[in-house]
């Protein structure tokens, strides 16, 4: 089949702030401004505090302080109701835990906000759900039930307006309206899907699928048991399929069979020509030349000397986990996972910066300014700030329980947090 059509890709985030909120604000219960007007928004970042349940606030830029906290689970007690009263639901909860959750519930993957920057969008691992809160009052606006039981990565629409989420125990991605939950379709996928990317100003919507990362059968001569892993491409206005793009055969052709296929974090370059990603078990990222169809490039990164290479001792199969690009397109930047740093490498060369050293960095986004990298570091509770440029840490800000994702996103102007619950 043809490649999706090549088209230089702009932020939605942009464009959020100008968005008419009326509609928005009534479906969240805020009051809409008399005049009708727009309410002043603040561009920040959402840390999701995965284990805790919370998600914080910060700066999007500058100092990184946080602002406020929004707990993400108001209704833990009622959930874990359902859950214990269900053997079935009662036996993949307990599953999560002990597998992904490495000994924890995960209770928070992904987020992203509404267009009136009212709500907050949240996917749920161990709750197998998607919510919307709230951000004045704390309460849950709507609540959707993924197929399957477990939720995972997310991804918005270029005009803010739709949200995709991974089905990752039932081979889906729903596709739901961000104001009010409603599915507005869904499309299966490879087993177990992950990442999630719209491109082509959101006529496309790719989905990687990593397969089954919660065994112990890690070693090249098992790979055969980690399922089916591909990208998928739907169209985002019938949800058919465009296009399935099989790793495993251009990294054979590459010359690297002994890589894993299964694609995790990617970063686009802004004219959507070339996609990086990271796949399983490998300390470094991958180049794929979207219209040639073909892998182009494969950079290694340095390995810590105290981490083992026993690969059952990876978390969740990912060696590397965390990727991103700075809006110019020339620098990507990349969170060694269980190698415990994060550097800045430049696109061109693909030279690495300074090694940053890091605690289990397990997420890479870009500032609202677009000057530095921003990191999760799981393991230290907290998120690091690297300048693109220099490639050196500029400060690292306190969070919640094993911060993983971070979103930008928009509150409005003078929130502090919920005012209740």
């Amino acid at each position: 089949m043809r490649n999706p059509p090549v088209r230089r890709n702009r932020s939605y985030l942009s464009r959020l702030a100008c968005l008419t909120a009326s509609v928005a604000l009534l479906a969240t219960g805020a009051a809409v401004p008399a005049t009708g007007a727009a309410a002043a928004l603040r561009e920040v970042m959402f840390v999701g505090n995965n284990w805790e349940g919370t998600a914080d606030v910060i700066q999007s830029r500058g100092s990184f302080a946080r602002i406020g906290r929004v707990n993400i689970i108001p209704d833990k007690d009622q959930r874990l109701t359902e859950i214990y009263l269900n053997p079935i639901k009662l036996a993949f909860f307990l599953g999560i835990r002990n597998g992904p959750g490495e000994g924890h519930d995960q209770f928070v993957d992904d987020m992203y906000t509404t267009p009136d920057g009212g709500s907050v969008v949240a996917s749920r691992p161990s709750f197998a759900d998607v919510v919307s809160i709230n951000l004045t009052t704390g309460r849950i606006n709507w609540r959707f039930p993924v197929s399957g039981f477990r939720s995972d990565h997310m991804a918005v629409s270029p005009d803010g307006r739709r949200v995709a989420v991974s089905a990752s125990t039932s081979n889906t991605v729903h596709v739901l309206d961000i104001v009010t939950g409603q599915q507005l379709g869904s499309f299966a996928t490879g087993d177990k899907p992950h990442e999630n990317v719209f491109t082509d100003g959101g006529r496309y919507l790719w989905n990687m699928s990593i397969g089954n990362v919660d065994t112990d059968l890690d070693d090249p001569g098992w790979d055969f048991t980690k399922g089916d892993r591909h990208i998928t491409v739907v169209d985002t206005a019938t949800f058919q399929q465009v296009k399935v793009i099989d790793m495993r055969q251009r990294l054979d052709a590459f010359g690297r069979s002994d890589l894993s296929d299964a694609v995790r974090p990617v970063a686009f370059t802004p004219d959507e020509s070339k996609l990086y990603f990271q796949v399983s078990f490998f300390n470094g990222f991958v180049e794929y030349d979207v219209a040639t169809d073909k892998i182009t490039r494969i950079k290694e990164l340095p390995k810590n000397p105290a981490t083992s290479d026993d690969r059952k001792t990876f978390v969740n199969d990912s060696r590397h986990h965390g990727l991103s690009m700075n809006p110019a397109g020339t620098k990507l930047c990349v969170a060694g996972t269980m190698d415990d740093y994060a550097t800045v490498v430049d696109r061109a060369s693909l030279q690495q910066g300074t090694l940053v050293p890091a605690v289990k960095p397990y997420w890479a986004t870009v500032s609202g300014d677009g000057k530095a990298c921003v990191i999760s570091e799981a393991g230290a509770d907290q998120v690091t700030a690297i300048d693109f440029a220099t490639g050196q840490k500029l400060v690292s800000v306190p969070v919640g329980d094993h911060p993983q994702r971070v979103r930008i996103g928009h509150v409005p102007d003078g929130w502090t947090g919920p005012t209740g619950s």
